[in-house]
C-alpha cells in the first residue's frame, strides 16, 4: 500500500467518523456558566457518544443569534421572555419551561457591612456598582427591579457601571468596581469559594424583583432529533436539579 494510498484512506475513514459524531449546539444563558460544566459532564457520562458544544452569552444576544439563523439546537435563557419570544415566532418547537430560578446577590472583594441591605449603595465610599445590562440580561433587569423598588435607582444610576452579561459583570465586579448585583450561582462555584456570604456577598431580597425563572426550549433546527431531546430530557432530571440545587438555584 502506497503512503498516498494510506492517506486517502484515512482521510476517508477521519472523513466518515466526523460525520457520524453527534454533536449538540446549546445556547445557555451566561449565569449558568459554572453549572453548565458539571451538567455537561453527567450528561456526557451517561451519553458518552453525543459531544455538547456550549454557546454561552447573554440572554438577549442568544435570542438575537437564534432570530437570525444561528445553527443553536436548545437555548437554556436567564428567563422566560426570550424562551416565549421564540416559541411565538415558531423558532423555539417545544412550550417554554422552567428549569431552574436564580436568585441576585450583592457581592464586593471588599469586606462589607451588609446590614443595611441594598441601601449600601448609596454610601458615598461606593463609587462604581456593577450590574448586568438591564436591556438583555435578565439578572440585569432584576438588579434595576431591586434598585427601584427600594428607592435607590435614581441615587446610584451615575455609578452604575453595566455588563454585557452576568458573567462580564461578575468580572467587572471583582476587578473595576466596589460592590456588584450578580447571580448567587457564580458564587457557589469553586472558583468563587473564597468569597464568603455576609462578608463578601449578601443575597437581595427575592421580593425586590421578579422571579427570575430560567426557560428552556428545544429549537427548530433540532426539529426530530432524538440526541437533542436526550439533552433536553436530562436537564429537567432528577440528577440535573441535585446539580443546579448545589450552584443556589431553585428547583421544583
Amino acid at each position: 500500500m502506497t503512503w498516498s494510498y494510506r492517506y486517502i484512506l484515512l482521510a476517508v475513514i477521519f472523513g466518515f467518523s466526523s460525520l457520524c459524531a453527534k454533536e449538540i449546539k446549546v445556547a445557555v444563558a451566561a449565569n449558568v456558566s459554572y453549572a453548565i460544566k458539571d451538567l455537561e459532564e453527567a450528561f456526557t457520562k451517561q451519553n458518552p457518544e453525543i459531544k455538547v458544544q456550549i454557546i454561552l452569552g447573554s440572554s438577549g444576544k442568544l435570542t438575537a443569534q437564534i432570530q437570525h439563523g444561528a445553527p443553536y439546537d436548545i437555548f437554556m435563557s436567564a428567563n422566560m421572555m426570550y424562551p416565549n419570544r421564540l416559541y411565538k415566532e415558531k423558532i423555539a418547537i417545544t412550550s417554554p419551561l422552567v428549569y431552574a430560578k436564580g436568585s441576585l446577590v450583592l457581592l464586593s472583594t471588599q469586606k462589607r457591612d451588609y446590614h443595611v441591605g441594598l441601601p449600601i449603595l448609596d454610601d458615598v465610599s461606593i463609587k462604581k456598582i456593577a450590574i448586568a445590562n438591564p436591556q438583555s440580561a435578565p439578572y440585569g433587569k432584576a438588579a434595576k427591579e431591586a434598585l427601584v423598588h427600594e428607592n435607590l435607582y435614581e441615587k446610584v444610576k451615575h455609578k452604575l457601571v453595566y455588563g454585557e452579561s452576568i458573567s462580564q459583570t461578575l468580572f467587572f465586579t471583582s476587578k473595576a468596581a466596589d460592590i456588584g448585583l450578580v447571580a448567587k450561582s457564580s458564587l457557589l462555584s469553586p472558583q468563587m469559594s473564597h468569597y464568603k456570604e455576609y462578608i463578601h456577598w449578601t443575597e437581595v431580597d427575592e421580593s425586590f424583583y421578579n422571579p427570575i425563572d430560567q426557560g428552556i426550549v428545544i429549537l427548530k433546527h433540532a426539529n426530530e432529533n432524538t440526541d437533542v431531546k436526550k439533552f433536553y430530557d436530562f436537564i429537567l432530571s432528577k440528577q440535573a436539579k441535585t446539580i443546579l440545587k448545589q450552584y443556589g438555584y431553585k428547583v421544583d
